[in-house]
């Protein structure tokens, strides 16, 4: 029998960007199921934790009258809990209850508007994991103050996880899962030492490489401000959310990288490190087994290397 195998890429939309799953399976495997398996998976999670759309489950909780139990289904609650856990780690950096900022300011899927910006920075905010109440068992939360989540800085990360569930539980034992800046590698392609995965330089204008990964078997994730931003005069306003400020981060790093054993914890403890800043988004990382590579404005402004 031949142990041969050969490189196949799988990819689709999702939460308005692009999967992808690439692997090194045997010769003349069929994808196709394996293809579709991730559709579903990553269809699911849209479904539950979208935003942008009014009948998703996050939306209906979002809706549901305070202290009132509200069914959730399973992916949902798992990202729930994973969001309570870094947000209580951090002190509240990692905040998903940020859904009106991130809609005042025109991350959602209307345009900003002045009067909302006023109001969600005059909020006053109590941080979610002392609000928010799960019962895992039940499959049930209920809220005990009004909040909008928004779960924009976890559920990629989540996706990710579940797009390397469905290649394992298709018999893929070496393959890169990727949704945006999250990735996640298990194995090592045939004659490599991990899977090659560049961090982008912080750029605004360009797309270059600042440095070079090779992953076995843990997930990394960016978070950074060059990317999904919208100018306010001569600024450019990051889509990351200064939970004590609702509005965009001012002054933190431009880049936050974070390696961990899962996407969803590397997407999360990402956000998290852009408000904390590199010194103290180091010390959340190491204490929940984790690094964090903060990228700062001297390395946007390095010069570019000179093409050969």
């Amino acid at each position: 029998m031949s142990t041969e195998t050969t490189r196949r890429a799988l990819n689709g939309a999702t939460m308005g960007t692009r999967w992808a799953l690439t692997l090194h399976a045997a010769e003349g495997l069929d994808t196709a199921p394996l293809r579709a398996a991730c559709q579903a998976e990553v269809d699911r999670i849209d479904a539950q934790m979208s935003t942008w759309k009014p009948q998703s489950d996050l939306m209906r909780f979002n809706a549901a009258p305070l202290g009132v139990w509200h069914d959730l289904p399973p992916d949902l609650m798992a990202v729930l809990e994973e969001a309570l856990v870094i947000g209580r780690a951090s002190g509240g950096a990692f905040e998903i209850a940020m859904g009106d900022a991130v809609r005042a300011w025109g991350f959602g899927p209307v345009p900003a508007d002045e009067a909302a910006i006023r109001a969600a920075m005059a909020r006053e905010r109590r941080p979610s994991f002392e609000v928010l109440e799960l019962d895992p068992a039940q499959g049930r939360a209920r809220k005990h103050a009004e909040m909008s989540l928004d779960l924009c800085g976890i559920a990629k990360g989540y996706g990710v996880d579940r797009l390397i569930a469905a290649a394992r539980a298709a018999g893929i034992d070496c393959a890169l899962a990727a949704i945006d800046g999250e990735l996640r590698a298990i194995g090592k392609p045939p004659g490599d030492r991990g899977w090659a995965v560049a961090l982008e330089r912080p750029d605004f204008g360009h797309r270059a490489i600042h440095a070079m990964f090779e992953l076995t078997d843990i997930a990394i994730a960016t978070s950074g401000d060059y990317r999904h931003w919208v100018r306010v005069g001569d600024r450019h306003l990051a889509h990351t959310m200064d939970p004590a400020r609702g509005a965009p981060l001012l002054g933190g790093p431009v880049s936050a990288t974070v390696l961990a054993d899962s996407c969803i914890r590397a997407d999360a403890l990402a956000s998290a490190c852009m408000v904390l800043g590199a010194s103290r988004g180091k010390a959340l990382a190491a204490r929940l087994g984790a690094e964090l590579i903060c990228l700062t404005e001297a390395d946007r402004s390095a010069p570019l290397p000179r093409a050969c």
